[in-house]
């Protein structure tokens, strides 16, 4: 079987970066963690990503997946090198296989970004890439998105129910309202999708309008921070009411005055997530 995996390289940071990971991360994500830079293929196009996993991992041990899903559009948002050491190294330490996508026309990736159409097959390539990790369990799938990566991620949800569980937060679900709002970001989206489909475009990428393709078995973690100037906060609170009007049950927290980033909730939120993932990314589940 020929490789998806392209070109593979494992970070290596400075001695003061490495300091900064771990005083932001924890000394966990730096000592236990391989984290690694990527050209995969997705669809014939090279596209370039991040894969992490244990250190530990030669030991003969399985470890289940995520796929992670970033925000931003364009090169804003993207995970540099030192991010994805801290961000995925965490979570590699944490005893899982990472992946994650800058998807396509990105950060030296091939084609054109899509915003929520073709772009969300380069998620979706990321799983195969579980055949060339030999510590990776691939019967076991999470999957998380923040900002426009919550988008992305409800779209990969409706295409394959793989997934055990998802994590979303300050996840754009209602595009229509998020680009009404007249934001740069909003005004990316308008240019990139083009006028004369864009109402339907939108509307197709927009989860709040179709909640019933959602997999009912993948158990749901919904995070929102009040104070979010970026997606309103009333997005998730109209998706879980819509999600609890189907019968779909899933957590919702909304975090009092937590921004786009949640930055202030940090521990916290790393905490819940952590939780989410021990108890549904498990073999007896």
């Amino acid at each position: 079987m020929s490789s998806l995996i392209v070109e593979r390289k494992t970070i290596e940071l400075s001695e003061q970066r490495n300091k900064m990971i771990i005083s932001g991360w924890g000394i966990e994500a730096l000592q236990n963690s391989v984290v690694e830079k990527i050209t995969y293929l997705s669809d014939k196009l090279k596209i370039t990503g991040y894969i992490a996993y244990p250190k530990d991992s030669e030991n003969g041990a399985k470890f289940p997946c995520i796929i992670w899903n970033r925000g931003g559009v364009g090169e804003n948002g993207a995970i540099d090198e030192f991010t994805a050491k801290g961000m995925f190294g965490q979570m590699a330490a944490w005893g899982y296989v990472v992946f994650a996508s800058m998807y396509r026309g990105n950060c030296g990736g091939e084609g054109t970004e899509d915003l929520g159409g073709e772009d969300v097959n380069d998620i979706l390539n990321l799983i195969p890439l579980a055949d060339e990790i030999p510590c990776a369990n691939k019967n076991l799938w999470g999957i998380e998105g923040w900002s426009r990566g919550g988008m992305m991620t409800f779209m990969a949800l409706t295409r394959n129910p793989v997934f055990k569980c998802a994590v979303f937060a300050g996840a754009i679900s209602d595009l229509k309202e998020y680009t009404d709002k007249g934001s740069k970001t909003g005004a990316f989206f308008r240019k990139a999708l083009g006028d004369e489909k864009f109402e339907a475009m939108i509307a197709q990428r927009s989860i709040i309008n179709f909640v019933d393709k959602l997999p009912r078995k993948t158990a749901m973690l919904i995070m929102h921070g009040s104070n979010d100037d970026t997606v309103s906060p009333l997005q998730s609170i109209e998706l879980s009411k819509k999600l609890l009007s189907v019968g779909m049950h899933h957590r919702f927290i909304l975090f009092e005055g937590g921004n786009h980033h949640l930055s202030r909730h940090r521990k916290e939120v790393d905490k819940i997530r952590k939780a989410w993932y021990k108890k549904y990314l498990t073999e007896n589940d």
